[in-house]
């Protein structure tokens, strides 16, 4: 469960969509999530699915690379669909039980439980075919404006990169404490709620302690290397739009107006 986080990695390989400016990736990632939310009927979802598998294939990573990341959101997703199947009124299908089922709360659940799976694996895509330079090259490009009213934009993508680039490194830390705890007889799984969390202990304290370290020893060597922030640095490969780039935007606008519109009918 815990390697199948997929959110922050990078996964190499030659790609058109790897290939994009980071800044249109962040675009086309910004779109797609909007849309989710214009998204009211099947016909949106549908327009959905065909823009993020178009995207799934041009990216080359596999498609069970990319959906492993939602074994890690299953409570989250049952919690949710749960929440709307039952918490809904509207016209009744069925009971079980005191629970009512509505014919507007199964379309609330199955339209949130697509929205959420389709946020993740959005969000992944990004991920997967941006590394964490590329990343905070573009926040702070797409983000320059507002170094006008005094925002400290680099400083802002610095920490929202090394944040997304913590994600697959604690995951990996965390795998191997569990790992070597359990050898040691610890018993993550057995027990109530309240003993699941003590039995937690063993693996909290030396995970905050590696991620302590880890950011220590992350600053002292931006330190050593006379890290003074964004003002007045230069770029080896400064960010420049090709054709390709243009297109994207182009598809990533017309999109966005065909699920909007779609959401009317």
């Amino acid at each position: 469960m815990i390697r199948d986080i997929t959110i922050g990695q990078y996964y190499p390989v030659d790609s058109v969509i790897h290939r994009l400016d980071p800044r249109t990736k962040l675009f086309g990632t910004m779109i797609f999530i909007i849309s989710l939310f214009f998204a009211n009927s099947l016909l949106c979802y549908l327009a959905a699915t065909v823009f993020m598998g178009a995207a799934v294939k041009l990216s080359k990573v596999p498609f069970r690379f990319i959906v492993r990341g939602l074994k890690a959101i299953v409570l989250l997703l049952l919690i949710s669909i749960a929440f709307n199947l039952f918490l809904t009124d509207g016209e009744e299908l069925f009971r079980i039980g005191f629970l009512r089922v509505t014919r507007e709360g199964a379309a609330l659940a199955f339209f949130m439980g697509m929205r959420l799976m389709y946020l993740v694996v959005g969000s992944s895509i990004m991920t997967l075919c941006t590394t964490p330079n590329q990343l905070t090259d573009g926040l702070e490009k797409s983000l320059g404006g507002l170094k006008r009213i005094g925002v400290p934009v680099h400083e802002i993508s610095m920490m929202m990169s090394i944040a997304l680039r913590f994600i697959p490194i604690l995951v990996e830390e965390t795998d191997k404490i569990m790992k070597a705890q359990m050898a040691r007889g610890a018993d993550f799984e057995s027990g109530n709620l309240i003993q699941k969390a003590k039995n937690m202990i063993p693996l909290l304290v030396p995970l905050f302690v590696s991620a302590f370290r880890r950011a220590t020893d992350l600053a002292m060597a931006m330190e050593a290397r006379c890290y003074r922030g964004g003002e007045g640095r230069t770029k080896m490969k400064p960010l420049r739009y090709a054709p390709r780039d243009w297109t994207a935007y182009g598809i990533c606008v017309c999109y966005l107006a065909g699920v909007i519109v779609l959401s009317r009918l």
